[in-house]
C-alpha cells in the first residue's frame, strides 16, 4: 500500500477537493461533510439569532490579536505542521504520519462560527487550532511529545462560517490561563504558514468547567496550577476576556463543548 502520508497540504488539498465533486455529484452536500464532524453534544449558542444580526448586517469589533506564543506549529518558531499531510482535519486528538498516539483528556468539542466585521459570515476561511497536553506540553516542542503532532488540526469554514474540531480538554501550566490558539487564514490553500494569517488569537476556557474537569484523572497538576493562577494576571487575558470567553455545555461524563463566535478583519 502506498504511504500517504508528509507529502504536504498541497495533497490534501488534491485530495479533499477531488473528494468533494464527487460529493456535489450526490446532492452537493460535500461541503458540509468535508468541515464538520459529526457533533455528538449540545451546544448552547443561539445559531437563530446570530444569523438573524448576520442577515441584518450588524457589526462586530474584530477579535483581539494574541501572540501565538512559543509553540506554533506554524514555522515561525521552528517546525510547521502546516505543511503536512494530515494536518487538515477535524479530530486532532491523534498524530499523523509516523507516529499514531493519541492524547489523553476528558472530550472536548470547539465550535468556532467566523464572520466579517460587518456580521457576515466568513465562508471558505481556515483556521488552524492547537493548544497543549493533559500534561501541559506542546507536540513538535515539549521534550515528553516532541515527536508528536497531535492536538494540531485545520479546518475551512462552511456556507456559515462555521467549523468544528475534536480534542481533549488541556491541562494548565505555570503562567498561563487554560486556553486554546487558534490562527485564520483567508484559505484553506493559504494556510501554509504564518506569513499568510489574517489574525491570531486564543480562546479561554472558564474557570467553573476548568475546575470540574480538572477534578478528573490525570489532571492532578493542573489543579495546583491553576491554584497560582488568574484571569487578571494572565498576560493574554487580564486586558479583557469577553470576546474571547468560550461558552460552555456538557458535562465530565458526556464531554465538552466550548463554542466561540467571532470577527475577523476583511
Amino acid at each position: 500500500m502506498t504511504d500517504n502520508h508528509d507529502r504536504g497540504l498541497q495533497y490534501d488539498l488534491a485530495t479533499l477537493l477531488g473528494r468533494r465533486r464527487a460529493l456535489t455529484l450526490f446532492g452537493g452536500a460535500g461541503l458540509t461533510l468535508v468541515a464538520c464532524a459529526p457533533s455528538t453534544t449540545t451546544t448552547t449558542s443561539s445559531p437563530t439569532t446570530s444569523t438573524s444580526a448576520a442577515a441584518r448586517g450588524v457589526a462586530l469589533e474584530a477579535i483581539p490579536e494574541e501572540t501565538a506564543g512559543p509553540y506554533p506549529g506554524d514555522g515561525s518558531n521552528g517546525p510547521n505542521a502546516l505543511t503536512q499531510s494530515g494536518i487538515v482535519r477535524s479530530d486532532i486528538r491523534s498524530s499523523f504520519g509516523s507516529s499514531t498516539r493519541t492524547a489523553e483528556g476528558v472530550p472536548l468539542t470547539i465550535e468556532l462560527t467566523v464572520r466579517h466585521e460587518d456580521g457576515t459570515p466568513y465562508p471558505g476561511a481556515a483556521v488552524y487550532l492547537w493548544h497543549c497536553d493533559i500534561n501541559g506540553d506542546y507536540s513538535m516542542y515539549s521534550d515528553r511529545v516532541k515527536d508528536e503532532n497531535f492536538l494540531r488540526g485545520v479546518q475551512e469554514t462552511d456556507a456559515s462560517g462555521r467549523l468544528k474540531f475534536v480534542s481533549v480538554f488541556p491541562g494548565a501550566y505555570s503562567g498561563r490561563w487554560p486556553h486554546v490558539h487558534f490562527e485564520v487564514y483567508p484559505s484553506l490553500s493559504e494556510a501554509t504558514g504564518a506569513g499568510n494569517k489574517i489574525t491570531t488569537s486564543q480562546l479561554a476556557l472558564p474557570e467553573s468547567t476548568c475546575k470540574e474537569v480538572y477534578g478528573t484523572t490525570g489532571y492532578t497538576q493542573s489543579v495546583r496550577t491553576m491554584s497560582r493562577s488568574s484571569l487578571q494576571q494572565d498576560m493574554v487575558f487580564r486586558d479583557g476576556v469577553d470576546q474571547q470567553m468560550a461558552t460552555m455545555s456538557g458535562s465530565v461524563s458526556a464531554g465538552y463543548t466550548a463554542s466561540l463566535t467571532f470577527a475577523v478583519q476583511g
